[in-house]
């Protein structure tokens, strides 16, 4: 599919700490972490604590886990993708929220970072991605309620937070088909399914 690195790319102004700061902050580290997975499509903890003139140890205490900076840093650039998805969107309803997902699925499907890791670590990235407490998938539901909100346009009647979790899903299992141990999708298929879920409901007729 077409779409450029963007925010994948190393021009992104994300800067890693001073060499000689030995004290940082989850910000710094997210950071400095983003910077060495644009680089190298992985996030190495002793790769990232040198970057950032830390021991490893330190960088555990800041971040906790690994899953946990890995998931930190995929939202952090995949939610820039997604900011340039919404400022492309021309349309509103239905087909301007399909619009926004089109535009940020281009841009997600060109990113070698990450179709790097995804290659390297898919049981990692499987993880991270899917689970349902972790810092991708919750984001990405409101990320998409707020599209939601914002894009003129009359929806499905269910709650929102429901609509928008469903619509997550769908797009998920669209993109990473593989990763959740199936073929890949029909991206026709797919679309028409994410459609359905925001349709509104029509009243029946009856006589």
């Amino acid at each position: 599919m077409r779409g450029g690195p963007g925010a994948w790319s190393g021009g992104n102004g994300l800067a890693v700490a001073d060499s000689t700061r030995r004290v940082v902050s989850r910000e710094q580290v997210v950071h400095g972490a983003c910077r060495f997975f644009l680089r190298h499509g992985e996030v190495d903890m002793d790769g990232v604590a040198r970057s950032l003139a830390i021991s490893r140890a330190t960088l555990y205490r800041v971040v906790h886990s690994r899953d946990g900076l890995l998931g930190d840093v995929l939202w952090r650039l995949g939610e820039r993708q997604l900011a340039q998805a919404r400022l492309r969107r021309r349309n509103g309803g239905v087909e301007g929220v399909l619009e926004i997902t089109r535009h940020f699925v281009d841009r997600l499907r060109g990113a070698a970072p990450f179709r790097a890791f995804l290659r390297g670590e898919p049981e990692t990235a499987a993880r991270v991605l899917f689970n349902g407490s972790g810092a991708v998938h919750r984001r990405a539901v409101s990320a998409q309620k707020q599209i939601l909100l914002e894009v003129p346009g009359e929806w499905c009647a269910g709650p929102l937070d429901q609509v928008a979790f469903l619509y997550v899903r769908i797009v998920e299992s669209a993109i990473y088909a593989e990763l959740l141990g199936g073929h890949p999708l029909d991206p026709d298929l797919a679309e028409r399914a994410a459609r359905s879920v925001l349709l509104p409901r029509r009243p029946t007729a009856t006589g």
